[in-house]
């Protein structure tokens, strides 16, 4: 059984910085795509919105909104995805939500536009204050 486990949110000022993990077990498939997504306060759960994507190959996309502030990574050795933040705006506040595809193909286009992502985390709250 495939479980996503995210950890590392938190309440921090505007400015600072936050690291999220994302702990993988149950998931052996060499072909992947794993992205970060965030569900902004009053946002219904579909309309999450992703932040950032890695797939096996390596590539990785962010959304405009963070790029050159987040950076997503993977530990294979660890199984575990991360997103480090940095320069944390008011608006970053959301529920951040990791998941994980078995196909690597369409990983950027999954991550942007939300869909066939197979597995997801429970999600963890990011609060930045101003």
């Amino acid at each position: 059984q495939v479980q996503l486990v995210e950890s590392g949110g938190g309440s921090v000022q505007a400015g600072g910085s936050l690291r999220l993990s994302c702990a993988v077990s149950g998931y052996t498939y060499n072909n992947y795509c794993m992205g970060w997504f965030r569900q902004a306060p009053g946002k219904k759960l579909e309309e999450r919105e992703g932040v950032a994507s890695i797939d096996s190959d390596g590539n990785v996309t962010y959304a405009d909104a963070v790029k050159g502030r987040f950076t997503i990574s993977k530990d294979n050795a660890k199984n575990t995805l991360y997103l480090q933040m940095n320069s944390l705006k008011p608006e970053d506040t959301a529920m951040y939500y990791c998941a994980a595809d078995r196909e690597a193909a369409w990983c950027a286009a999954k991550i942007r536009h939300n869909y066939g992502m197979d597995y997801w985390g429970k999600g963890i709250l990011v609060t930045i204050s101003s």
